[in-house]
């Protein structure tokens, strides 16, 4: 039994989500489950049974969309997308600041708020995302931007023909009101559907999400993640007949498949990030189902479908594809006999027969993976974990590699003495950050050589010294600034600089405010920093590997770790991984 005692369900309420709450509830018997779902009645439905079931156990329901702000968290989509405001808000939190978002968000605000050993989430991510269509989007967005772009020709052209509105007919006036009219309805239509369009990419918001429930996990100390995902088809090939349209298989489902395996290969990353929780994915690649057989009325996007009687209409030249539908007289509601799988949606008997047959997708029960995930939260090895298995598959570093490196940084020096040119760094490998560190550990090492020398001089030395050497230098001045690395001076007051910076890195706009915070910033960022303060860090870090290296006899291997610097040369790019490795926690875990 494991000492987990608070336990998150996301989309609890659902197929899946009720069957892992049972299973956890039985096997697990932590003190309190937490189940999280988009509507208030599907909590209110499944509590009251799970409550009689397990009464030891607080159960604790909760809903709204978790996808957004937690102001928004009780609105739906189409709505918010109505408004200009709350679209503007939605563009901020997906592409704007990233700790105000995380500050704003309805899901770390839940995580936040229990603080869960364990998360399981049972969301279908990539329906949510992908649903939202992208393609549809694009295709209404230019048809909006083409009607406003033309709208603004035709009114160019008249405006041109006519001169001045003053002394032209009045009809003509008439028509240029009239278009100008016309244009500003335009015009909104068109910013809403470019909003849209942006708001419905699904790579941003998927890594959105991925960053802000690693972020908050972090916070609380939570242990494990554990997604149920989906591989988009049920387990079957680009050759699947379900689609959503006419193609097959369509762009819509494929979409699917696309942001479902992404999802798997962004959780890959977060499962190899230092402090993060362990992470875990169970893929069915079938059918779920089901919950129920009953005889229901049918609704399609949460409204009744309708049956009309039927009309005999002759074809001419053109098809209506939507016609009123006062024209036709009401039947009432459609009633059927179903199979209920969730989600998934409600199938006929044809329906769930056909999809259920062997070689189709077939299917599995939501008790049989809820049976898995427990295993897998107890620590078991089930052999269906998705991110391990990716984890045995991929292609480590080798040795023969390792081997090799020394013979290309060899011949890598041969040609610097050769040339009588420094290779340092090009600023194209990001983040500037590491340019940054290359360049100022190079014009350590060209004055000093060794990290004990360094240590014996004081940072003010340093900084000045430093200054007239790359005032002295200018080929390696020219060069460090020509690939977008601006020197700051030791008075913090000049900079030394070329046709273009690459920190900061806006795309909105080409000048920027500078302050103290500001410049402080972009000098950690990427800047090449000579003011003394930044020769304080310096010798901080350098009496770190010096530390690390006087540790290491008597230890063996066991001394050999990241923290352990090896040579007494200032080696240039060595000293850059120290710091990525002690420092900035960019180190790999395995």
């Amino acid at each position: 039994m494991t000492s987990d005692k608070t336990i998150l369900l996301l989309g609890g309420a659902g197929l899946v989500g009720v069957q892992v709450a049972r299973q956890i509830a039985r096997d697990i018997q932590p003190d309190q489950i937490i189940l999280a779902s988009l509507y208030q009645r599907e909590i209110r439905e499944v509590m009251p049974p799970l409550k009689k079931e397990f009464s030891k156990i607080e159960w604790i329901g909760i809903w709204g969309d978790v996808f957004v702000r937690a102001d928004f968290t009780d609105e739906k989509r189409a709505t918010l997308l109505a408004s200009p405001e709350r679209r503007a808000d939605l563009f901020d939190d997906l592409l704007g600041d990233l700790d105000a978002t995380y500050a704003r968000s309805r899901l770390v605000q839940l995580i936040r708020e229990h603080k869960p050993d364990v998360i399981v989430d049972s969301i279908n991510t990539a329906t949510a995302i992908s649903y939202q269509d992208a393609y549809s989007a694009s295709i209404v967005a230019k048809q909006k931007l083409d009607a406003l772009f033309s709208r603004i020709d035709h009114l160019n052209e008249t405006t041109h023909a006519s001169g001045e509105t003053r002394g032209v007919p009045v009809r003509t006036r008439e028509e240029l009101h009239g278009g100008v009219a016309e244009l500003a309805k335009l015009r909104k239509d068109a910013a809403r559907a470019f909003d849209v369009l942006l708001l419905s990419q699904a790579v941003p918001q998927l890594i959105r999400h991925v960053i802000l429930i690693l972020r908050a996990m972090e916070e609380t100390g939570a242990r494990l993640y554990l997604k149920i995902g989906t591989t988009g088809t049920g387990g079957m090939g680009l050759n699947i007949p379900y689609t959503h349209g006419e193609d097959k298989p369509s762009a819509k489902l494929m979409s699917k498949t696309a942001v479902a395996f992404a999802h798997t290969g962004l959780m890959f990353l977060m499962a190899r990030t230092p402090s993060a929780p362990v992470v875990k994915e169970l893929k069915p690649a079938a059918m779920i189902g089901y919950a129920d057989v009953t005889m229901r009325s049918i609704t399609e996007r949460g409204e009744p479908v309708l049956v009309y009687a039927s009309k005999n209409e002759a074809l001419g030249s053109a098809l209506t594809l939507r016609d009123d539908a006062t024209r036709y007289k009401k039947r009432g509601k459609l009633e059927m006999v179903v199979v209920d799988t969730g989600e998934n949606g409600v199938f006929t008997r044809g329906e769930f027969e056909a999809i259920t047959s062997l070689r189709q997708m077939e299917f599995i029960t939501p008790e049989e993976i809820a049976r898995k995930v427990v295993l897998e939260i107890q620590g078991a090895n089930t052999g269906a974990d998705v991110i391990a298995a990716i984890d045995g598959a991929i292609l480590d570093p080798t040795y023969r590699a390792g081997y090799l490196r020394r013979a290309a940084l060899e011949e890598i020096a041969r040609l610097e003495v050769e040339t009588g040119i420094p290779s340092i760094a090009l600023g194209q490998l990001g983040p500037p950050e590491l340019s940054k560190l290359l360049y100022e550990a190079h014009l350590l090492k060209a004055r000093y050589h060794t990290l004990k020398r360094v240590l014996t001089q004081k940072p003010k030395q340093i900084a000045d010294a430093l200054y007239r050497y790359i005032l002295r230098h200018d080929e390696l001045r020219q060069t460090i600034t020509s690939v977008g690395l601006p020197i700051l001076a030791p008075d913090g007051k000049h900079l030394l600089r070329g046709p273009f910076i690459r920190i900061p890195e806006r795309a909105d706009t080409n000048i920027v405010p500078l302050t103290h915070h500001a410049i402080d910033q972009y000098a950690r960022k990427g800047w090449v920093d000579l003011r003394p303060d930044n020769f304080v860090a310096w010798k901080e870090r350098i009496e770190r590997m010096r530390r690390a290296q006087q540790r290491l006899r008597g230890r063996g291997s066991a001394a050999i770790t990241m923290e352990a610097y090896l040579d007494e040369e200032i080696r240039i790019g060595d000293v850059a991984a120290w710091v990525f490795n002690n420092e900035k926690r960019g180190h790999r875990i395995k």
